[in-house]
């Protein structure tokens, strides 16, 4: 190859690959600094999409879990304040059988309703029981005659199965509320694992592409530093 002074094409060429490998080499700075293979779109624009699903997916089975969880605090509160209308029942009863020692009523309940899906059908229904039909039958209660409180203990009586059987649905659906959560973790760990896969980086690999483009860069910074000094030949030739 001839001696050139206007055009050094080996410089240029220096050059070229230089700046190929300073930008991989950026890219591999942007993907170990960050944690992520794809920052942006030109990335890897397929894995982006399907790796936003599943991040929204897991934003909403999250959101469903904490729901979830929100239920099993309400059922638990419930079943709390019916643990101690069962007592205060019971207590009636007692006294009401004491009164009488001379010798069910349908229990109205309102839903709750927690959304414990990422899908707008995934809901779950807490029945709560009503207890206003509980405080009017024990109101009524009669005790200051015998035949007064043994209607009574008939009264109370089924009121405490009405109660009884509240706290048992109630304890049917908290089951079922720490089922789910359970089914939801596992699914978000699933989601978030494939998720994982698609846009996190492979610290091995992108350090090991790292290395060697820094090798390639010290090489072409020489390289290139060696091209700009060929033309410096032809002074000697002139002088």
């Amino acid at each position: 190859m001839g001696l050139q002074i206007n055009n050094n094409v080996a410089a240029f060429n220096a050059y070229r690959n230089l700046s190929h490998t300073q930008g991989a080499l950026g890219k591999n700075l942007e993907k170990l600094s960050s944690g992520f293979r794809i920052n942006r779109a030109a990335d890897d624009a397929a894995g982006l999409a399907i790796s936003e699903g599943l991040r929204a997916q897991v934003g909403g089975l999250k959101q469903a879990a904490r729901n979830a969880q929100d239920g099993v605090s309400v059922v638990q509160t419930a079943e709390g304040a019916l643990t101690e209308v069962h007592a205060m029942l019971q207590r009636v009863r007692d006294l009401s059988v004491q009164a009488a020692n001379d010798s069910n009523s349908d229990g109205s309940a309102t839903q709750m309703g927690f959304q414990v899906g990422s899908n707008a059908g995934d809901t779950l229904n807490v029945n709560m029981v009503d207890l206003t039909s509980v405080v009017t039958a024990v109101k009524a209660i009669d005790v200051t005659s015998a035949a007064g409180a043994t209607a009574a203990i008939s009264v109370v009586s089924a009121e405490i199965t009405t109660v009884s059987a509240g706290r048992a649905n109630l304890g049917a659906s908290q089951n079922r509320l720490e089922h789910t959560i359970n089914s939801l973790n596992v699914s978000i760990e699933n989601l978030t694992a494939s998720e994982s896969r698609i846009r996190d980086t492979d610290m091995a690999a992108e350090m090991t592409s790292f290395s060697k483009n820094q090798i390639l860069s010290q090489a072409g910074t020489a390289m290139l530093a060696q091209a700009n000094q060929a033309p410096q030949g032809v002074l000697r030739l002139l002088g």
